[in-house]
């Protein structure tokens, strides 16, 4: 027997297309997400994933969209079983000032931080911030947010989706939301969205618990390290237009040997495996409705979070619901 048509038809399952699907449904819509990946083979998989500003705009929306999230995150890390926590940590620099600008600023909202100096600091860096916030593990994570969208009466399918208008048409339905991150380049046309390639390694957890941040600068790369339980996520890489999704062996060297500088512990690590994500850049958040010609679907877009992809993750998918209602 066929499906009914829904009332919407969300393209990614992502974070960003799970979170706004289980807006829809909960808010009593009949809700289908359609993929032609599985939610484990996104790049919101390969996230750390702390939350935090990352790679996308700074301006008042932004901060309204992470606020949202934060206060749900804070409110999910109450149940281990959806895979967040709150999780203390630094995020450190080479160079004689700190990023981000200060406490009054986004740390702020997680209630303040500690600056650190030289001597609380892992060699080579300067100075930094101790503070606590939501940290994620990504497959428990998107596994609750499938369960969640399931419960509330929603659906996944997979598919390839060539055209939102013509996703629409064949769902017989007249309500499209596009979260399909940087394949927004070729699905809606955006010549602003730029991919900025992350790979990772996933080792064994030989008993790490604070999580690790070293920004990049003119003569050093990303570094991070964040411990879920059994297995600590290490990177990390930001390349500007890179399409690969193939781990690179040099590059996985290069953070293992970057991650045990950090961390002593990790200098002869049990690799689990290699993941790579495409985090979606622009100028700007895309979230918008349009209709597709006289009589055609409305396309509400909701991408382009950068590697705030879960930090605005909820705030987003409120916004883009409510475009949908209204």
């Amino acid at each position: 027997m066929s499906q009914p048509a829904p009332d919407v038809l969300v393209v990614g399952a992502g974070v960003a297309g799970l979170t706004t699907a289980i807006c829809l449904a909960e808010s009593g819509l009949h809700v289908r997400v359609r993929t032609d990946r599985r939610p484990a083979d996104t790049t919101s998989a390969v996230a750390g994933a702390v939350w935090g500003p990352h790679l996308v705009e700074d301006s008042e929306r932004t901060a309204s969209w992470r606020r949202d999230t934060l206060a749900v995150l804070r409110e999910l890390a109450t149940d281990p079983a959806t895979g967040v926590r709150i999780a203390s940590g630094i995020e450190a620099t080479r160079g004689p000032e700190p990023e981000p600008e200060g406490p009054e600023d986004w740390l702020a909202e997680l209630g303040g931080a500690e600056r650190c100096g030289p001597g609380a600091l892992p060699p080579g860096f300067s100075s930094g911030w101790h503070y606590r916030a939501p940290l994620t593990h990504m497959p428990t994570y998107l596994g609750y947010l499938r369960a969640r969208l399931e419960r509330a009466g929603g659906t996944l399918e997979t598919g390839m989706v060539t055209s939102l208008p013509g996703a629409a048409a064949g769902a017989a339905t007249g309500v499209v939301v596009n979260c399909t991150g940087v394949h927004a380049r070729d699905l809606a046309g955006d010549g602003d969205l730029t991919p900025w390639r992350g790979q990772t390694v996933i080792a064994a957890n030989p008993g790490l618990a604070s999580f690790f941040i070293g920004l990049p600068d003119s003569s050093h790369e990303l570094v991070y390290l964040f411990p879920h339980g059994d297995t600590v996520v290490l990177g990390g890489t930001q390349e500007a237009g890179d399409w690969n999704t193939e781990p690179v062996p040099a590059l996985a060297g290069r953070i293992l040997r970057d991650c045990a500088l950090v961390e002593p512990r990790l200098r002869d690590p049990v690799v689990l495996g290699h993941r790579v994500g495409l985090r979606p850049v622009r100028p700007a958040v895309r979230l918008e409705a349009e209709r597709d010609g006289a009589g055609g679907p409305l396309i509400v877009h909701n991408y382009g979070h950068g590697g705030a992809g879960v930090t605005l993750s909820w705030g987003c998918a409120r916004a883009a619901a409510a475009l949908v209602t209204g």
